[in-house]
């Protein structure tokens, strides 16, 4: 009996063990053959700024599992080194504090989370500014629950529909579709017609919200062809799950082409923000481009 007892332990702490390595050998390589592991499992980004989210994403896991194994080595080794023993008869010498143990506690999470404010401010300055030039500037109006696109340099326009998502074949073409020009700098003018919103390409890394009655702005660069998924990203109302747009980013004569598509179609003009529930605020308007302004 005794020697079963040894044996059944040994044998669930090796399962124990194989079943760890196996969970952390499948994460591994699910990673490795998908390019998901290095970059925190982040869609993969398609905009120069993507890299900057992706690296704090990462370093920021970094930095969080390092205090986790301190934190979870420490307690181990509390536990092994000051369990109790057979012989033990006596109480510990009993301390109200210890100022080194104290100072480090207090020191070191303070340094953390000034490290962590430093490079979130920087790069969320250098994702947010809008001072350079943009190539393409496009108004995106949110309203319940669809999108319309106004571009406002070539002033054309494009007006989305609900989507109809009956789980069969053919709602793609339900759902509005924004395009950019690959390689472009493009600046979005947020605006919405009812409730917040809020614009979200995953694979951009970078959403915005859009708010009643205000103008927000951002820029991307976008760097890879192909068609991407848009949604809102704020509950805006019963059909939020329906509020969803496609991306394309194509070359400058595929965006030409469509430009003059859309003006063949009578989509001439941009369509008014004063279609909105709510005015916008005063002065808010001068944050539209002038041509944009309705």
């Amino acid at each position: 009996m005794r020697q079963r007892d040894h044996v059944v332990p040994r044998s669930r702490s090796r399962a124990l063990r194989v079943g760890v390595l196996s969970v952390i050998a499948a994460l591994t390589l699910t990673g490795c053959e998908q390019g998901q592991f290095v970059n925190g499992f982040l869609p993969q980004g398609v905009t120069e700024g993507a890299d900057r989210v992706t690296t704090l994403w990462v370093w920021s896991w970094v930095a969080l599992f390092g205090v986790g194994f301190l934190v979870w080595g420490l307690i181990i080794w509390c536990m092994v080194a000051y369990r109790r023993r057979k012989d033990d008869n006596e109480l510990p010498v009993q301390l109200r504090y210890n100022v080194p143990i104290e100072i480090l506690y207090t020191v070191v999470p303070i340094f953390m989370i000034a490290t962590f404010f430093y490079y979130t401010a920087r790069d969320e300055s250098a994702l947010l500014d809008t001072a350079q030039e943009p190539d393409v500037s496009i108004n995106v109006v949110g309203k319940q629950w669809s999108w319309d696109f106004n571009y406002v340099d070539e002033q054309v326009h494009e007006t989305g529909a609900q989507a109809i998502l009956t789980g069969e074949p053919g709602a793609e073409e339900t759902i509005p579709t924004l395009y950019l020009p690959v390689g472009e700098r493009v600046q979005f003018y947020l605006t919405a017609r009812d409730v917040i919103h809020s614009f979200w390409v995953p694979q951009f890394l970078q959403k915005m919200d859009m708010i009643p009655g205000r103008v927000n702005t951002f820029q991307v660069t976008p760097t890879q062809e192909g068609t991407f998924k848009g949604k809102c990203a704020e509950l805006c109302g019963a059909y939020h799950s329906a509020m969803l747009f496609n991306v394309k980013v194509v070359s400058r004569s595929e965006y030409d082409a469509h430009m003059a598509e859309l003006k063949a179609k009578g989509q001439t003009g941009l369509l008014p923000n004063g279609l909105s529930r709510q005015q916008l605020m005063k002065g808010q308007e001068k944050l539209l481009p002038e041509n944009a302004r309705g």
